[in-house]
């Protein structure tokens, strides 16, 4: 069974972060910026080219490349915690 990245999202659905794939300079970057395994993420936005993704973790918004959304593994939330979560 293939892994869920960031970039297997849709505009709208929330997931959990179970794991940062990556290396380095850039997986630091990444937990900088609030990246973390089990942080609930939101996609907000896509850029009109695809690239950027707009996320919302931690009470901010955060945009990101593809190429970084794919090192992110997620997994989703079922789709009425996103409904129920999104009326709050």
């Amino acid at each position: 069974m293939k892994q869920l990245t960031l970039n297997d999202m849709t505009v709208g659905s929330s997931a959990v972060v179970t794991a940062i794939n990556c290396t380095g300079a850039m997986k630091r970057r990444l937990i900088d910026m609030g990246i973390t395994p089990s942080v609930r993420v939101t996609l907000r936005r896509v850029a009109p080219l695809g690239d950027p993704l707009e996320l919302k973790l931690r009470g901010y918004t955060l945009s990101i490349r593809r190429s970084e959304a794919e090192q992110i593994l997620i997994s989703k939330e079922d789709q009425k915690n996103d409904k129920r979560r999104a009326r709050r």
